[in-house]
C-alpha cells in the first residue's frame, strides 16, 4: 500500500511502543499513549487474570488508546523424552550455581488461538487495539474482536505471511524486520526464517498489500521513523528505543548492558525459549548453543528450563543467563522518560 496516510485511529503520531512481554508495563504504555504515540501491553507471559489486572492498571492511567499483544504460536507437543535430553545439557550449568533442574518441563504460556477465557476477557474490556505474534487465531476470534470495535495488528516476517494477514481482515500488518530484538513473529519455525531485514520487507509488504503496514525492527530514532514512513509505512514499532525508559520492569543489569558496548553484540537464538528470539549476547546464548546440544523442546517448555536456570543464576549474582532481548540498533537506545523520548521522536520526525 503506497499512500501511508492512513494513520491508526485515535493516535497522533506514527509511532508504537513494541508489547515487549516481561518488560512492557502498564506505565509505560500509558505514558506512551499519553503522550500520542500507541503504547502497547505485552501479556502473552501471564494469564488471563493477569492480563485483565495489567490492562485495567492501565485504563486508570490513560483514556487515549492502547494496544495489547497475544502470542498465537501453535502448541508444540510435549516429548518427555527430548525434555529429559535437553534438562541433562543444562544440568553442569545448574550446578554450577548449586541448583538442581527442574524435574520436569510444562507449558508455562498458553496461546491464545484457543483461549476463550482470554477473548472473553477482551471482549468485555475491549483495548482499542489487539494484536497478535506468531500467527492468527481462527475467523471466529477476529470477527468478535472486529465486531467489538477493537482495531487488529498482526506480524508478519515474509510476504506469504503478510497475504494471510490480508485475507483475515485484520487491519494493519507490523512488518517485523530480521534486526527487530525479542521474539521472531514466524507462523511456522519449522519451515525456516526468511531472515528478511526492515526496509526490504516493509517495501516489499507495501508494494503487495492493500492493507496498511507497519514497520518493525531496528528503528531507533526520528531518522528511523523518517526512514521507513518514506518506504511507504503508515508507522514505525520501537521496542529496544523504550527498554531503558524507567517506566519499563528492565531490571539494572539489562539496563547496564543496553548502555554498554555489550548492546553491540545480539544474535538470533532459539535456546533460551524454544523460539527464534534476538538478544544481547551472553553466556546463556553461548554455552547452550554448545557443539552437541540437543534439540530443544519446543517453545514454551525451553523457557520453562530457561527461566529455572536464569532464577538459579541470579540467585548467585550472575546475570550472564538473563533473556536481554534487544534489536540490533539496541547501542543506540537512550535513557529517558516514555513521554521525553517521545517528545524527542516526534521532533526528530519533524
Amino acid at each position: 500500500m503506497e499512500d501511508n496516510t492512513v494513520l491508526l485511529p485515535g493516535i497522533q503520531y506514527p509511532i508504537i511502543q513494541a508489547p515487549m512481554a516481561g518488560v512492557s508495563t502498564p506505565a509505560l504504555a500509558a505514558t506512551v499513549s499519553n503522550a500520542g504515540a500507541l503504547g502497547s501491553l505485552g501479556v502473552a507471559a501471564v494469564n488471563t487474570a493477569g492480563a485483565r489486572q495489567m490492562i485495567e492498571q492501565t485504563l486508570a492511567l490513560t483514556n487515549k488508546p492502547f494496544n495489547v499483544n497475544v502470542f498465537c504460536h501453535r502448541r508444540t507437543p510435549q516429548n518427555p523424552q527430548k525434555e529429559q535430553a535437553w534438562l541433562a545439557h543444562l544440568k553442569p550449568l545448574f550446578e554450577e550455581f548449586g541448583a538442581t533442574p527442574p524435574a520436569q518441563l510444562n507449558e508455562i504460556y498458553d496461546t491464545f488461538i484457543d483461549n476463550r477465557p482470554m477473548l472473553d476477557m477482551l471482549l468485555a474490556l475491549k483495548p482499542a487495539f489487539v494484536s497478535f505474534h506468531f500467527g492468527l487465531p481462527s475467523a471466529g476470534y477476529i470477527q468478535a474482536l472486529k465486531a467489538a470495535g477493537i482495531t487488529l495488528l498482526a506480524s508478519a516476517t515474509t510476504l506469504a505471511e503478510a497475504r494471510q494477514i490480508e485475507a483475515a481482515g485484520i487491519d494493519f500488518i507490523v512488518a517485523q524486520g530480521y534486526e527487530a530484538g525479542g521474539h521472531r513473529g514466524v507462523f511456522n519455525p519449522e519451515q525456516g526464517d526468511a531472515c528478511m531485514g526492515t526496509l526490504a520487507l516493509v517495501r516489499l509488504l507495501v508494494k503487495n498489500c492493500r492493507v496498511p503496514v507497519i514497520a518493525a525492527g531496528g528503528i531507533m530514532d526520528g531518522s528511523g521513523i523518517k526512514a521507513v514512513l518514506k518506504l511507504g509505512a503508515c508507522a514505525a514499532q520501537m521496542g529496544t528505543a523504550f527498554v531503558l525508559c524507567p517506566e519499563s520492569s528492565a531490571n539494572a543489569a539489562y539496563r547496564a548492558n543496553l548502555k554498554s558496548e555489550r548492546a553491540l553484540h545480539t544474535a538470533v537464538t532459539s535456546v533460551i525459549s524454544g523460539r527464534a528470539a534476538r538478544g544481547i549476547v551472553n553466556r546463556m546464548m553461548t554455552e547452550i548453543e554448545m557443539a552437541g546440544a540437543p534439540v530443544t523442546p519446543g517453545y514454551p517448555m525451553t523457557y520453562d528450563a530457561g527461566k529455572a536456570l536464569i532464577a538459579a543464576a541470579n540467585a548467585k549474582g550472575d546475570f550472564e543467563f538473563a533473556a536481554q532481548w534487544a534489536g540490533q540498533a539496541a547501542y543506540l537506545a537512550r535513557e529517558m522518560p516514555a513521554a521525553q523520548l517521545v517528545a524527542m521522536l516526534v521532533s526528530e520526525l519533524q
